[in-house]
C-alpha cells in the first residue's frame, strides 16, 4: 500500500473517532437532567409593632429568611392601630399582646393561625437621680442594682396631683406623671392602662364593671401626659433624645434597652450611667403574637419560632424565650439592673374588660 493511502486511512480514523467522542458527549449531556430552576422567594407582607423593627432589619435575620425562601416586608403600626388598618394584600399581623389579638377578633379579623413568638416584660425607663428620689418617697424601691416601681403608690400619687417636688425630685417640673404610648393605639400604653385598672380594682384583674367605675380616674392618669406617641420604639427614642427634663419616666419594653446595648453601643454608652430600668410591681408580660392571615403568613410563623431566629431574637434584640432559659443569662448584655427572672408578673384583665378599657382611654 502506498504511503499516501496509509495517511488517508489514519486521518479518516481520527476524524471518525473525534465525531464519536463529540457525539457521545452530546448524548451524555442530553441524558443529564436539566438543572432545577431557582425558586422565587415567597414575599410576606404585614403590619409590625415598632419595637420589633430592629429584629426584622437585622442582616442575620434577612439572611436566615432568604435561606428559608422568604422575602419579608413590613409596615410599622401600633398593636391596636393595625387591627383597624386595611389588611388587603397582607399575610400577617404582628402585635405585641394577646389583648391586641382579641381586639382584632372583635374587629372581624380571622387569622388562619396564631403563634406566640416573642416575650418581653413591661418596664419603666427613668434616670438615676429621678429613681433615687422616688426611692426616698416610697414609690420606688432598690434591691442591689434592681429597681422596682410600686404601681399602687404611683397611681395614688398621680390621682392626688402630687408634684415631682412633693416626691423628692427637686429638678422636676409640674405634676408627677409616667408617660406612655397612646393606650388606644399601642400595646405598651394599653398594658400600662391595664396595670392602672388592676390597681384601682384592688390588685385583682379589672372587670368591665370596675373599668366603668374607675373610668374617670384612668383618664386622669393619662391626661397628665398630653400628646402621646403611637409607637413604642418612637416613644423610646424620644425618651433618649429629650432627656429627663422633658420625659422623666416612660413605659416601655425591657427588650428595647437590651437591643440598644447590642446594636447601638455608642448611643448606649452615652446613657448607660444614668439610665435606669425599673420593673413595675406587679408587671405584665408582653406576648408578641404572629397572626397569620394566609399560607405565606404561616410560613413566616414557622420561621420565627425556629431555633436560629429565637436565638438571634434573644442575643441581639433582648426578647426572652425558651432559647435563653437556664443557659444564657441577662448578664450577657452588660446592662445594669436587668433581672434574671422577672418579678411579680400578673395576668391582664379578661378580653371584655380590655375592650372596655380601650373604649375608656379613647374617650368613649
Amino acid at each position: 500500500m502506498m504511503k499516501g493511502s496509509k495517511g488517508k486511512i489514519v486521518g479518516l480514523v481520527c476524524v471518525l473517532a473525534a465525531v464519536a467522542i463529540i457525539g457521545g458527549v452530546f448524548v451524555m449531556r442530553q441524558a443529564q437532567p436539566a438543572p432545577e430552576p431557582v425558586a422565587e422567594p415567597t414575599t410576606v407582607s404585614g403590619y409590625l409593632g415598632g419595637e420589633k423593627v430592629s429584629l426584622f432589619e437585622d442582616a442575620q435575620f434577612t439572611e436566615l429568611a432568604a435561606a428559608a425562601g422568604l422575602d419579608i416586608d413590613y409596615r410599622k403600626a401600633g398593636s391596636l392601630a393595625m387591627m383597624d388598618a386595611s389588611i388587603e394584600g397582607m399575610s400577617y399581623l404582628f402585635p405585641s399582646s394577646q389583648a391586641a389579638v382579641e381586639y382584632g377578633h372583635e374587629r372581624g379579623i380571622e387569622p388562619v393561625s396564631e403563634q406566640i413568638v416573642l416575650n418581653s416584660p413591661i418596664v419603666i425607663y427613668t434616670y438615676r437621680d429621678v429613681a433615687d428620689a422616688l426611692v426616698g418617697s416610697g414609690i420606688m424601691a432598690k434591691d442591689g442594682d434592681i429597681y422596682t416601681l410600686d404601681v399602687d403608690a404611683a397611681v395614688s400619687a398621680m390621682l392626688a396631683d402630687k408634684t415631682w417636688v412633693d416626691l423628692g425630685y427637686a429638678a422636676g417640673y409640674g405634676q408627677f406623671r409616667i408617660d406612655s404610648t397612646d393606650p388606644a393605639e399601642s400595646n405598651s400604653g394599653n398594658e400600662w392602662a391595664a396595670l392602672i385598672a388592676n390597681s384601682l380594682a384592688g390588685g385583682q384583674p379589672a372587670t368591665v364593671e370596675t373599668v366603668e367605675r374607675d373610668a374617670e380616674s384612668i383618664r386622669k392618669v393619662f391626661s397628665k401626659s398630653g400628646w402621646m406617641e403611637t409607637s413604642s420604639e418612637d416613644s423610646f427614642r424620644q425618651f433618649l433624645t429629650l432627656g429627663e427634663g422633658s420625659k422623666p419616666m416612660m413605659v416601655g419594653y425591657e427588650s428595647q434597652v437590651l437591643d440598644l446595648s447590642v446594636n447601638e453601643p455608642d448611643l448606649f454608652e452615652q446613657v448607660a450611667d444614668t439610665l435606669v430600668v425599673a420593673y413595675t410591681t406587679p408587671t405584665v408580660w408582653s406576648t408578641h403574637v404572629l397572626m397569620a392571615l394566609d399560607e405565606a403568613g404561616e410560613q413566616l410563623s414557622e420561621f420565627l419560632i425556629s431555633d436560629e431566629v429565637q436565638k438571634l431574637a434573644w442575643e441581639r434584640h433582648g426578647f426572652r424565650g425558651a432559647s435563653q432559659l437556664g443557659t444564657d443569662g441577662a448578664e450577657r448584655f452588660e446592662v445594669a439592673g436587668i433581672a434574671e427572672r422577672v418579678p411579680a408578673a400578673v395576668e391582664l384583665p379578661a378580653p371584655a374588660a380590655m375592650q372596655r378599657l380601650i373604649e375608656v382611654v379613647s374617650g368613649s
